[in-house]
């Protein structure tokens, strides 16, 4: 049965050579294998899918393995996993999860290992004003302050 680690050791390099990075890699007790990347710059279709899918296969034999292999971008209702997926978003629109319940609708500003920049409005209560005002912030947010973000999706 294949590892995660030997996994991401063999592939790591050959989806960075290529302009990918691997998001997750997992693997059930019967061997079945979800590749999840993305793109350095751009979106994931399905060539460059099938590149990596026959990257994979020259690296791990099906034959002596006996594995099923997925490959799959991440999805956009899916939260970010690596860092590097928080350093593409910087200057969309995500939704953040911050703990406590809190969920902002926002611009990611800026990605730290440890930290975003979230750049978002509010309506709040403004001295001398009747009626509440929106109110834009740009606040700095550590990662144990934050529950989850993922891209947000406008219709």
């Amino acid at each position: 049965m294949l590892s995660k680690t030997a996994i991401i050791e063999a592939m790591t390099p050959e989806a960075e050579s290529r302009g990918y990075f691997i998001i997750d890699v997992k693997v059930s007790q019967d061997n079945d294998i979800e590749f999840v990347f993305d793109k350095i710059e751009g979106d994931v279709d399905m060539d460059d899918c099938v590149a990596l899918n026959d990257v994979f296969l020259s690296k791990f034999d099906r034959d002596q393995e006996d594995y099923s292999l997925t490959m799959a971008s991440a999805g956009l209702d899916q939260p970010f996993k690596v860092f590097r997926q928080f350093q593409k978003a910087v200057g969309t629109k995500v939704e953040a999860q911050i703990k406590g319940g809190k969920k902002i609708v926002a611009v990611l500003e800026a990605a730290e290992p440890d930290a975003v920049v979230l750049k978002y409005s509010v309506k709040e209560a403004v001295e001398g004003k009747k009626k509440k005002e929106l109110v834009e912030h740009s606040d700095r947010f550590t990662m144990d302050q934050v529950n989850a973000v993922r891209p947000y999706v406008e219709f």
